[in-house]
This record gives structure tokens, sequence and C-alpha cells, in this order.
């Protein structure tokens, strides 16, 4: 009988362990925003061939969503649009919500700016003495579930460089 109650406390903490790993299936990413307007493209005079636009006959496959890019030069990341999706697939299970471990709060740019219980995380223009990128860098955080990709941390890089603003 004893066996049967050490098996349930197993599974019961292996569950909530667990918990703070889970990450949703799909992982927003996002490329820098880009300021500069694309030249338009010209449309080519030669009628294209028809082509077959029958629909396949096989599903598409769920493949993992595609590495973020470091943004190009010249490009501002923007924090809604590219470092706010990965901090939510990545660190708001633990930073977020009814759980604040650290009281680290990751949900808003307003509370990463004010930092956790030991001090700022995040240092305006200066990646290089910001813990987060520091934690991020060295692969410490997220504890659980997958790291950040190295396009993901050069994002979150480049926009704490840029002077980490709220945009």
């Amino acid at each position: 009988m004893k066996s049967v109650y050490k098996l349930a406390l197993f599974v019961l903490i292996v569950g909530l362990l667990s918990a703070c790993g889970t990450q949703p299936a799909a992982i927003p990413v996002s490329g820098p925003t880009e300021t500069a307007q694309a030249p338009a493209t010209s449309v080519p005079t030669d009628p294209l061939p028809a082509t077959d636009t029958a629909a396949p006959t096989e599903p598409a496959q769920a493949t993992e969503a595609p590495a973020t890019q470091p943004a190009a030069e010249g490009a501002t990341v923007s924090f809604a649009n590219d470092v706010l999706p990965i901090i939510e697939s990545r660190c708001v299970n633990c930073h977020g919500g009814d759980r604040t471990q650290e009281g680290l709060d990751l949900k808003t740019h307003a509370s990463l700016m004010a930092g956790s219980e030991n001090g700022p995380v995040v240092t305006p223009g200066d990646a290089a003495n910001s813990l987060l990128v520091e934690l991020i860098v060295n692969q410490k955080m997220p504890k659980r579930g997958p790291k950040l990709t190295p396009p993901q941390v050069q994002l979150i890089t480049d926009w704490i460089n840029q002077g980490a603003l709220e945009n």
C-alpha cells in the first residue's frame, strides 16, 4: 500500500515541477520592425504560364517556428512586435500573472523595467550590463522549457542596446 502512495506522490511532484516548463505549441516569432518602406517591384509584362491550382492531397506538416532574425543594420527592434512575443512564449509562465518568481513580472514593458526583488534586470542602452541578457546568454534562463535561440537573444540584446524603448 505504501508503494501506491509513493507512486501517487511522485506523479504529483513531477506534474507540479513540469507546470512551469509548459510551452505553447506555436511560438510567435517576428522579425525586426523596419522603419523604411521597401521599394516597389515592377510587374513583368509577359504573362506567366498557367499552373495547377488544385489543393494538395496531403495536409501540410506542422514544423517548428522559424528562428527570429536579428535586427538588420539600422532597423529598430520593437518591444511589442519583436521582444514581447519571445517573453510571452518563454518567460511569462514563471514571471507573470499569479507567478512572479523573484518578484519579476515580465508581462508588460513597465513591469519588466521595474525589475525584480534584486533590482533592475535591464539597463537601457547597455545590454552588456543587463542581468536579463546575462541570464539568457548563459542559458540560465528560462530554467524550464526550451532555451532562447541565438537570433532571439540577439533581438533582445539589440532592443536593450537601442534604449529598451516601449515601442
